[in-house]
């Protein structure tokens, strides 16, 4: 038998395979330009040490808020030495620290002992300043609750100030502390707006102390 010849098979071309379209990524952003200050002005760029000089100004706020002025003084004193490029909190640093300064200076000037209480107490009476006189005699019985001159200085304030219960109970606590204090209060010009009050004449009228004031009147003879 005669063999079938069989055609050439040709090759097939190869078909290129279609890739798929990537999605096109979007552009990088750019960076905003600063908003365009007020015609005519320039807008200044911020120093890195900005921050920093924000934040200590900020603690030295905080303390001055708490009344810790000493500590509250150095921040605002730092932010002025540190940063001297900052000048818009310089302004602010420097009146906080004046504050800061003045109550410094008005506690280191204020009486620190019962005694200096009792006698600023003895030359705010006699200056008419009831209250400044009051003050002071109120921490010197907190801190000396047995000390007669306080007591009866306090008795002097509160007649003063049209308050006759007030008054005859720091009396009758001063007369108990030291009975001569009775024969100086019977002679107290202080007393006659409210020596009519019942208490206050039980406690004059009670027989106690030979006259002689003693070392307690030495704080009140100020007074005259």
């Amino acid at each position: 038998m005669a063999k079938k010849r069989r055609g050439r098979v040709r090759p097939r071309p190869a078909r290129s395979r279609r890739r798929k379209p990537q999605a096109a990524r979007p552009p990088a952003p750019r960076p905003q330009p600063l908003p365009p200050g007020p015609p005519g002005v320039q807008v200044p760029e911020r120093r890195s040490t900005y921050i920093e000089a924000v934040a200590l100004y900020e603690r030295g706020v905080e303390a001055l808020q708490r009344r810790d002025y000493a500590r509250a003084a150095d921040r605002f004193r730092e932010v002025q030495l540190r940063y001297p490029d900052e000048r818009e909190l310089h302004d602010r640093a420097r009146l906080y620290l004046r504050v800061c300064e003045r109550e410094l200076e008005r506690r280191e000037s204020a009486p620190q002992t019962i005694e200096e209480r009792i006698y600023a107490a003895t030359l705010a009476l006699n200056a008419g300043a009831d209250e400044d006189a009051l003050t002071h005699l109120t921490r010197a019985a907190a801190e000396d609750p047995d000390n007669g001159s306080a007591e009866y200085m306090l008795a002097v304030v509160y007649a003063r100030r049209g308050n006759p219960d007030a008054a005859a109970a720091h009396l009758l606590r001063a007369t108990q502390l030291d009975p001569d204090t009775r024969a100086l209060a019977r002679r107290e010009a202080d007393f006659d707006a409210v020596r009519d009050h019942q208490i206050f004449r039980q406690i004059l009228e009670t027989s106690g102390g030979s006259g002689s004031v003693t070392t307690r009147r030495r704080g009140r003879s100020r007074l005259s």
